[in-house]
């Protein structure tokens, strides 16, 4: 009586061998990261505490010592809040992958069937995740507060729309950071300095016409000035800028694309080499 053949590693299938498709691997980079917020909730004040903070006090504390273009500076405002909250997503990138990279958690992925590129796309794709957690926060907290949308649905998607794709290229900062300095703490304390003072030398909290001269041609060039301002305008929150205003300022929405353009097309290359420098060998 013959016995059946054991099965061997060369008797199986290669579709049982074979890797998964780079969405899937995106997907499971995403849920391993977003499982972290579910079981660390605290990880989540950032995008909710934090942003109700900054709504209440700068709409109740300085909105009557500051003169918004338009006269409501808590419509004015929100917009500028939202886009600083989209500037921080690359803090959460920075800090995640920093930390993955130390603990050796990236090592351990190298050694599964995967591409390295779904590494990054799964925290960039969470981290946007997580950051719109903080947007419809504001949202929400605006209405309570005066603010509202007066254009159209179309409009109103739109300016969403502007400062996701702002996200997106603030992402490429936070890879380029995270994978060039070895430690979270170094992470942290670099992208506190380099990106927490662009937020404000921006349109985000005061108009640039308030300011001196030399600051305001800083603020009105700034790329986050462009984006609140297009936010502004789709929003119906302020009036376009007047002819005095810098170039950026006068067309914001597609001052906005070309920033995100010429920035991803800069840092992603930067940071792909330093991540696969920092992960080779």
């Amino acid at each position: 009586m013959s016995t059946p053949a054991m099965s061997t590693p060369e008797t199986i299938a290669p579709a049982e061998l074979a890797a998964p498709t780079f969405a899937r691997q995106v997907g499971a980079m995403v849920r391993r990261n977003l499982m972290h917020i579910r079981r660390q909730p605290e990880n989540l004040t950032d995008v909710t505490i934090q942003p109700i903070m900054f709504v209440v006090l700068f709409a109740y504390v300085f909105g009557g010592a500051i003169q918004a273009p338009g006269g409501s500076y808590r419509e004015w405002l929100l917009p500028g809040i939202m886009a600083q909250t989209m500037t921080f997503s690359s803090f959460i990138v920075a800090a995640g992958l920093s930390q993955d990279l130390e603990k050796g958690i990236v090592d351990r992925f190298r050694s599964l069937p995967i591409s390295r590129a779904s590494i990054l796309v799964g925290r960039s794709v969470s981290s946007i995740i997580h950051s719109s957690i903080g947007i419809v926060v504001m949202s929400i907290t605006g209405l309570f507060v005066g603010w509202r949308i007066h254009g159209g649905a179309v409009d109103a998607i739109a300016g969403y729309l502007l400062l996701l794709l702002f996200g997106f290229a603030m992402i490429w900062i936070g890879i380029l950071v995270g994978s060039a300095l070895g430690s979270v703490e170094a992470v942290n304390g670099a992208m506190f300095v380099a990106v927490f003072p662009i937020t404000f030398l921006a349109n985000t909290f005061a108009p640039p016409e308030t300011m001196p001269t030399w600051l305001r041609v800083i603020a009105e060039w700034n790329p986050i000035s462009a984006v609140v301002q297009g936010m502004r305008e789709l929003w119906g929150n302020a009036p376009a800028v007047g002819p005095d205003a810098a170039l950026p300022l006068q067309h914001p929405e597609i001052t906005t694309i070309l920033w995100v353009v010429a920035l991803t097309v800069i840092l992603a290359p930067l940071s792909l080499r330093a991540f696969n420098r920092r992960t080779s060998g």
